[in-house]
């Protein structure tokens, strides 16, 4: 098998890519970072007076830094300019000159106001590539109101069929619309930049938490569309197939996937409950749905007479998709996790050691890389301006109008 890629002297596939981020939280720096981690110039374009609000989030902080700030920002540059000096627009404005992709998460029409919408910046650069993510997409009734991941993880669908029956609506763990809408934004820019590269023309792009969010309920809505019926919560079980949940064993749970007929009369037989397979209730998947709280009894009455991790040791022998449930510290404990580089370290300025969590696509010929900590709000602005020809003077001018924030380290 081929060993991971190392992805030291590699070339990167984004490399030479200029990215000017003005989004804050989480969408818009997720999707920031994936393109930094595959090699893109990541510039995030900070506001004055604390730059994105999750460098105040928390506790957890490392000495002064967020943990959720550091999390989402690696291998980028921070920049501090002023949206409301004019000098701090033209800056923006000279960026673009020489940028490949805009991403901003501000509300409906503000960045246009600004004079740094999508038309204002096209004219400058007929090839830019522009993102916008909102809450509830730029045009329709909901387009000037403010979005959550919260918000939208209701108002998708999601918290209606998340959690236990009969229990208060749940939402899913993570930020699950947040994170989403940064990955569609990906792949919405990715899928522009190709085609800049065949045709030379930029455009605009939009992703909204609602619709990155809607986009998951892949069985749901197909059942939906489909039948009418309205999608309950389920637990941990799969709408579609049983068994394909968790299951109680003798000290605590594990999940256990037998979505098809194989692994099904495997996992009876590895639990040496053969009498399942023959009863015409279980016979199909059809009946093992339709009946999944008589197989749920039945499979937990056996698997609760040994340990979790007998279970586990008697199912991966039998071929029989099956896993521990693992907490975190758990998680980072174990031996595949560890074994593909998802644990990153860095040296941050200011926190010290830190670590990230690594990159999920792993490039053999281009590999993406964690090289760089999240940046301190302003580290880089000298710098990048003088990059684009601003003088020395000129950034002492901009930095004592308020139009920049410099941060010489």
């Amino acid at each position: 098998m081929q060993t991971l890629p190392n992805p030291l002297g590699m070339p990167e596939a984004l490399d030479g890519v200029r990215v000017l981020d003005c989004s804050q939280i989480l969408a818009g720096p997720f999707c920031s970072m994936l393109l930094a981690d595959m090699g893109a110039d990541v510039i995030k374009i900070e506001k004055p007076n604390g730059g994105d609000d999750t460098r105040r989030m928390g506790p957890p902080f490392i000495g002064t830094e967020s943990a959720a700030f550091l999390a989402m920002n690696r291998n980028k540059r921070s920049m501090v300019l002023n949206f409301k000096e004019p000098d701090g627009v033209e800056a923006m404005k000279r960026l673009v000159k020489d940028a490949d992709v805009v991403i901003e998460n501000y509300r409906t029409g503000v960045m246009a106001r600004l004079g740094l919408g999508y038309e204002d910046l096209k004219a400058i650069n007929p090839g830019i590539i522009y993102c916008s993510i909102s809450g509830f997409g730029r045009t329709g009734p909901y387009a000037n109101r403010g979005g959550y991941d919260l918000v939208a993880q209701g108002m998708s669908g999601i918290m209606s069929f998340t959690g236990v029956p009969g229990t208060p609506p749940v939402k899913v763990g993570v930020p699950i619309a947040d994170m989403n809408a940064g990955m569609f934004s990906v792949y919405g820019i990715l899928t522009a930049y190709i085609n800049k590269l065949k045709t030379g023309k930029g455009q605009y792009l939009e992703v909204s938490l609602l619709e990155a969010a809607l986009a998951y309920t892949v069985w749901e809505s197909a059942g939906y569309f489909a039948t009418g019926d309205v999608a309950e919560p389920l637990g941990s079980s799969h709408r579609n197939s049983a068994p394909y949940q968790g299951l109680k064993t003798k000290d605590g749970h594990i999940i256990v996937g037998a979505p098809n007929q194989p692994n099904w009369e495997r996992f009876a037989n590895a639990l040496g409950r053969e009498d399942l397979i023959a009863q015409e209730i279980f016979e199909d998947n059809a009946g093992r749905l339709v009946n999944r709280e008589k197989l749920e009894k039945e499979l937990e009455f056996t698997l609760v007479s040994k340990t979790s991790e007998e279970w586990l040791e008697i199912l991966e022998e039998a071929g029989v998709p099956a896993g521990p449930i693992l907490n975190m510290s758990e998680v980072w404990a174990d031996p595949q996790v560890q074994d593909r580089g998802m644990e990153a370290v860095l040296e941050h300025p200011t926190a010290g050691t830190i670590k990230n969590i690594g990159l999920a696509a792993k490039l053999y010929g281009t590999p993406g890389r964690i090289t760089e900590p999240a940046p301190l709000l302003g580290q880089h602005t000298r710098e990048i301006l003088l990059g684009i020809g601003y003088t020395a003077g000129d950034i002492n001018t901009l930095v004592e109008s308020g139009a920049a924030v410099t941060n010489d380290i």
